[in-house]
């Protein structure tokens, strides 16, 4: 059975700390399973979603609906 604790960290030296409320449930030899998710960096450079979300294309309906 996994039991699941989520927790923030920064990595320093390749290691992450375990705060001290977790570490009584985590025994020295444990076997556990890690899950990392990175917090994305906002990048500099823009997709097309950005672009487009900033400037929006104004598209002129050509077409009749049918009732």
């Amino acid at each position: 059975m996994l039991n699941a604790v989520e927790f923030q960290a920064k990595i320093q030296n390749g290691l992450i700390q375990i705060p001290d409320e977790y570490k009584q449930e985590l025994g020295e030899g444990d076997d556990i399973k890690v899950i990392v998710l990175l917090k994305k960096k906002s990048s500099l450079k823009k997709d097309i979603i950005d672009e487009l979300t900033e400037n929006p294309v104004q598209v002129r309906a050509r077409f009749a609906l049918i009732p």
